[in-house]
């Protein structure tokens, strides 16, 4: 318990987190009485390393990053426009469908919000939608993105789980797709009590055709359509695949758009390093705390308190929604996956429930927390570009919180929402 304690009080310190594991490891084996440990903490943090799916981490964020640069943003929002943009409170559909395919070029919750939040509260706002509902959109539509692939959470967690990547981004698909119906749903009840506005023709791009507004922005639909049908097909590797896609997006921005400059590639290169080096610094770490914790069996402990409470599955997966949420609070999403699943897999998989869709579950939950108050990151990157008070931002997204928390509980329940997808592509 006391290093329970300790490694609590370390994180909010603001220690970086790599450091807070490794002395959590420490003081670990110190209350263990196992120092002899100490002289293969080395060769485990470097074994840790030795992966080839940790090669997909670089390639997805250069994806990631050369799109971002490239200007694809604002072809989405013209793109979705032209699909959903003449509903009633059509602006509000057009943020969620963008969310929805901007996640396969951010994957990163907290970076998609940062980004969409800059472009469309403003936009949303001059409509005259109220500022409180256009940031909830927002910040529910960028939840969609570390589900629906290629997503770097299901990269992450195949990694540290030893889970086949490709499986892990189709079962992502239909969780997401039921994300984006329920936001959905969420705006069109609101339309019915609030008169949510339609696209004001200056919007609208009038005088030029369909198509000419639709074709630009579904370009850069082809990165997670190459990713996803190269996974499927087995004619790529979730690595080959973001390499391809890496190539795709770096002509698409900087050939057909024009936007992308070789100048800004150094840039590009060195924001990828320094996340690639993060990210697997943190792998690291967890997985040699989770070695220690193994020599005390302390997932198998976890899993026999668990089975003193229930033996289902279904109240395992919901006991473990509850520490992905709180730390959720505090950390990235990834980083919550990172210090949980080497501890929680074990005991899921001896309660019987399937690593896949362990997967898809934990990416979930690890999303709550961070548009939870009062310290969820989610909403204080909305409040400082928007300049907004917690409570109004709060009491608007619970609508969106509840739609989310339904389609969570309904996701753990039904585990063929996960694996229905896998299984009929023989994954």
């Amino acid at each position: 318990m006391s290093v329970l304690l300790s490694f609590f009080a370390l994180l909010l310190s603001g220690l970086p987190i790599m450091f807070t594991l490794l002395i959590a490891t420490l003081l670990f084996l110190y209350a263990e009485d196992m120092l002899v440990l100490l002289d293969s903490l080395p060769i485990q943090f470097y074994g840790a390393l030795e992966q080839n799916g940790l090669l997909a981490i670089p390639v997805f964020m250069l994806v990631g990053e050369v799109m971002n640069k490239g200007g694809l943003t604002e072809r989405l929002i013209a793109a979705a426009n032209v699909l959903v943009g003449r509903f009633k409170g059509g602006l509000a559909y057009v943020n969620l469908l963008t969310n929805a395919m901007a996640a396969s070029i951010l994957g990163s919750a907290i970076a998609q919000i940062a980004v969409m939040s800059r472009l469309m509260v403003p936009a949303m706002e001059k409509q005259g939608y109220n500022k409180s509902f256009a940031a909830a959109v927002t910040i529910s539509g960028g939840l969609l993105g570390p589900v629906i692939p290629p997503s770097m959470l299901m990269i992450i967690y195949g990694v540290i789980s030893f889970q086949p990547v490709a499986t892990l981004f189709i079962a992502g698909v239909l969780p997401g797709v039921l994300l984006v119906l329920g936001f959905a749903l969420v705006i069109l009840l609101t339309g019915f009590f609030v008169d949510l506005p339609k696209v004001q023709e200056d919007e609208a791009a009038a005088g030029t055709s369909v198509w000419q507004r639709l074709l630009p922005g579904l370009l850069p639909g082809l990165v997670p359509f190459v990713v996803i049908a190269g996974i499927i097909s087995g004619a790529m590797t979730p690595t080959e695949a973001g390499a391809v896609a890496a190539l795709l997006s770096i002509l698409i921005g900087g050939v057909v758009y024009r936007n992308l400059h070789v100048r800004d590639i150094p840039g590009i290169l060195i924001e990828v390093s320094k996340s690639t080096a993060m990210i697997t610094s943190l792998i690291a770490s967890a997985t040699v705390l989770g070695w220690a914790l193994s020599f005390q069996e302390v997932p198998d402990l976890l899993a026999e308190w668990i089975r003193s409470i229930s033996d289902s599955p279904l109240v395992f997966l919901l006991l473990v929604n509850l520490p992905m949420i709180v730390l959720g609070v505090f950390l990235e999403s990834i980083a919550v996956m990172i210090v949980l699943v080497p501890i929680l897999l074990p005991a899921a998989t001896a309660l019987g429930v399937d690593p896949i869709h362990f997967g898809v579950v934990t990416a979930l939950a690890t999303l709550i927390g961070l548009v939870t108050p009062p310290v969820g990151p989610g909403l204080f990157v909305v409040m400082g570009q928007n300049q907004m008070k917690m409570g109004e931002l709060f009491k608007a997204m619970v609508p969106f919180l509840a739609m989310m928390l339904a389609m969570m509980a309904l996701i753990n329940a039904v585990p063929t929402l996960s694996l229905w997808l896998p299984r009929l592509f023989g994954m």
